[in-house]
């Protein structure tokens, strides 16, 4: 999975979105990615608590991802990105 993001300027929370392209099977296929990838983000969001975009470009094995794995990557991308994301840049 592959993030970008974007510092803002303001003290709200952080806002998170998806890239799921038809490249990742139709539309049930790529329903479900979105269904897993929103619950996924509800449950750890609260570890992250700068003012931050996040656009998630998730690859098809999501669609397969043991759901606690797929809970532990979004961790993992979420603590480098509260450690101290720059002004504009894209990480993980």
């Amino acid at each position: 999975m592959t993030a970008f993001y974007w510092r803002r300027d303001d003290d709200q929370g952080p806002r998170v979105g998806f890239t799921v392209g038809k490249v990742l099977g139709g539309a049930v296929e790529r329903n479900r990615i979105r269904r897993r990838l929103r619950a996924a983000v509800r449950r750890r969001l609260r570890s992250l608590s700068l003012p931050l975009d996040i656009v998630l470009h998730p690859r098809k094995s999501v669609q397969t991802l043991e759901f606690a794995r797929l809970e532990v990557e979004l961790e993992r991308i979420f603590a480098v990105l509260q450690k101290g994301a720059p002004e504009k840049g894209r990480s993980a």
